[in-house]
Order: structure tokens, then sequence, then C-alpha cells
């Protein structure tokens, strides 16, 4: 199916049609996005930074206008006009600040938002392993966020409307409890220990060495639970699994040179 170009003007025209909430789509940039009318699959991982690193459209073609240079002009982001279904991983890792908006259901085998990555859900979202590691993110999952893991690094929290369904693990000082704040939680087993939700190759031994998994050096770790940043985000971006009975997926083609 053909992707078409939008305006501003005419992304909210088709929020508000489809009863998405103003106050949740506001936080947009008003800029052009690629919209997919309609349902979507893809067979592999979806990259959001693509379109402004190589400017490259996950749905190949994109209507509307003429083409920039041989390419898709890049845009802010990609809007799904129902749900998506993304076999591999979706990740962003910290290259411009795309957005994905999903008007229905979204489901990948994991989901990485680094930087000031914007993620709207009007359904819900289901992964094996959740990672968004800033505050300049914005996220809003209107339905249930399900999965095995929910890393939240440092003071993110997403916004999520119905209930997360899955272990949280965020830092000592975030009270997810009675009383606290974020939302509502609703753990299968909470007495599992987290080595039993986890790959051992995220994770540091109890003595707090790297267990045989690999270089471990200052490693950026969540607040008592001995995982590791670096090591989560390397097994997803080469789509291996980091969930205990998680999938392997396919891989990202290329990564941009670090600055």
């Amino acid at each position: 199916m053909e992707t078409i170009y939008l305006s501003w003007a005419e992304t909210a025209e088709l929020f508000e049609r489809r009863g998405f909430p103003a106050d949740c789509y506001g936080n947009l940039d008003e800029d052009e996005y690629i919209l997919h009318p309609g349902p979507a699959a893809l067979s592999g991982s979806l990259w959001l930074d693509d379109h402004q690193y190589r400017h490259l459209n996950p749905w190949i073609k994109a209507g509307g206008r003429p083409q920039y240079e041989g390419i898709d002009g890049a845009v802010s982001g990609y809007v799904i006009d129902g749900d998506l279904h993304v076999d591999g991983n979706i990740l962003n890792l910290d290259h411009g600040s795309p957005s994905l908006i999903v008007l229905g259901d979204l489901k990948a085998a994991n989901l990485v938002l680094s930087g000031s990555s914007r993620l709207l859900v009007q359904g819900n979202l289901e992964v094996e392993a959740f990672l968004g590691d800033s505050t300049e993110q914005y996220v809003e999952v209107l339905g249930d966020l399900r999965a095995t893991v929910a890393v939240c690094w440092d003071e993110f929290l997403p916004e999520i409307g119905g209930t997360l369904r899955g272990r949280p693990l965020v830092p000592d000082y975030v009270d997810l409890g009675p009383g606290g704040y974020g939302p509502a939680v609703a753990d299968p087993d909470p007495a599992a220990a987290l080595s039993a939700l986890l790959v051992p190759e995220v994770l540091a031994a109890p003595d707090g060495t790297n267990g045989g998994h690999g270089e471990d050096g200052d490693e950026e770790r969540l607040d008592g639970s001995g995982l590791s940043h670096a090591r989560l985000v390397d097994r997803l971006v080469r789509g291996l699994p980091v969930v205990r009975g998680g999938r392997t997926v396919a891989a990202l083609e290329e990564l941009p040179a670090r600055d």
C-alpha cells in the first residue's frame, strides 16, 4: 500500500476524525508526516531514525509530492491509521526526534526509545521488552502496555491510560505503589526474580561482576537491579532476545557513526 505525505493540518484533521484526543497529539511537532492509510505490518525491524538518517521510508513509496533528489524528503514521523504489527524490534537510537503515531494497537518484538522520540498509541502496546531512557521523550498509550519487563531509565515514565501489565523496572526513587505516581501496575508474577525474566547476558552477577558475559567496565545499571543499559540495547540492536523465551529477530542493517 502506498503511503501519503500529510501536512500538519491534514494530520490533525485525521486525528480528530479518529477520536484521538487533542491533549495527546498536542505534543507533536506541527510538521509533515507520512501516513500509512490503514493497518500496517513489517516483516523486519523498524528503525525510527531511518527516515531522517538515510531518508528511507519503511513502506517504500510515498506519494503526494515529487521526490527530493531521488529520495523521500525527511519528515517528522509516521502515522498508522490502524493497527501496526512489526515482526522485529522498533528502535530509536538518539538520532533526531522521530514520532510514531498508531491509531490502533501496536505489537512488536521489543521497543527501544532514546533521545526525544515520541510514541502515541490509541490502543494497546504489546512487546516482550519496553525501554525508555530520557525525560525528553513523550510516550502515551491510551490502552494497556503489556510487556515482560518495562524498563524506565532516569526519570522517564510513559503515560498509560490503562494498566502496565508486566514487571516495571524503575529507579529506586520512583514509587509506583499505592500513593505513588505513574501508571497502574499488574505484575503477573511479582515474586519472580529478575533473573527468571531476563537473559543472563544483560545482568550483572550477584557480586557486581559481569558474570562472564563480556566486558563490564563502568556500565550504567538500573538502581539495585544489575540490569546493564549498554548490554540491553546492544542485544536488541543485534536482534537478540533479552527476555527468557524471547524471539530472535532481524538486526538493524546499518548504524550511523556516533559523533
